[in-house]
């Protein structure tokens, strides 16, 4: 079968603003609905959302999803019914099963001792959800910095359910046929993109030149099917990418 290449540029895409949030939703989400664009593999969502100070998502839920949140500026604070908190800065993996059923919160909120405003600059984060291997299962929520691996450059596997990736994955999801990988490339460093059924590439940060398509700009991204390893360059000022890597697409029938 020949590779299908599918660029979805930046400015494209569903756009969500209001008073304390502007989100980017690279399929439909919410109120944005196009029957022709709910996936790609296994990916249903991913949203590139920027959260002012002092604000954020009130607790609401979640069930039967795997849900990877990776902070690009700022800092998230994350709360749960399943008890577990904390902050979610650049480079720290985290990800919460929703499983049977999960209330959170995400707020851009964090207060010092004194009463003091910790967090005063907008975060961002890129939020991605897939679904797991089975329904029902037991909430829970793993996180792991990883920034000395990605100082190391080249590819770091942010988190996977494939067996393959056992021995090198930071964090597991229930998922496996995916795994999820990121790079802060350097300027001018050439990287091979995943050789998969369904591999699905986002430019986080900076530029890059992708092998058969050209320029990809911040917010662009790449669809591509049957994919054959594809040579990814990043530009002058280097590059931060997220990259899918999956076995299976969603099952529409």
């Amino acid at each position: 079968m020949a590779s299908v290449l599918d660029i979805r540029r930046a400015d494209d895409r569903f756009h969500t603003t209001t008073p304390w949030l502007d989100s980017r939703h690279s399929f439909s989400f919410s109120r944005h609905w196009d029957p022709a664009n709910t996936h790609f593999g296994l990916l249903l969502v991913s949203n590139d959302d920027v959260v002012a100070p002092g604000t954020g998502f009130d607790t609401h839920p979640h069930r039967d999803m795997e849900i990877v949140t990776w902070v690009l500026d700022g800092a998230l604070v994350h709360q749960d019914s399943e008890g577990h908190n904390g902050v979610i800065y650049p480079g720290l993996a985290q990800r919460m099963s929703a499983g049977a059923g999960i209330l959170h919160s995400e707020k851009n909120d964090s207060w010092t001792i004194t009463g003091e405003p910790e967090h005063r600059e907008p975060v961002r984060f890129v939020q991605m959800w897939v679904i797991p291997d089975a329904a029902g299962i037991k909430p829970g929520y793993e996180q792991l910095d990883i920034n000395d691996q990605l100082d190391q450059g080249g590819w770091t596997t942010l988190a996977s359910g494939m067996s393959r990736h056992a021995n090198q994955r930071a964090i597991s999801f229930r998922q496996k046929h995916a795994a999820l990988h990121v790079s802060r490339i350097r300027p001018g460093e050439t990287l091979e993109a995943a050789t998969a059924p369904f591999v699905h590439l986002y430019v986080a940060k900076g530029e890059i030149a992708l092998e058969g398509a050209g320029l990809l700009r911040e917010g662009d991204a790449a669809r591509i099917a049957a994919a054959e390893g594809q040579r990814i360059t990043a530009g002058a000022e280097g590059a931060e990418v997220l990259m899918w890597e999956m076995d299976a697409a969603v099952n529409v029938g």
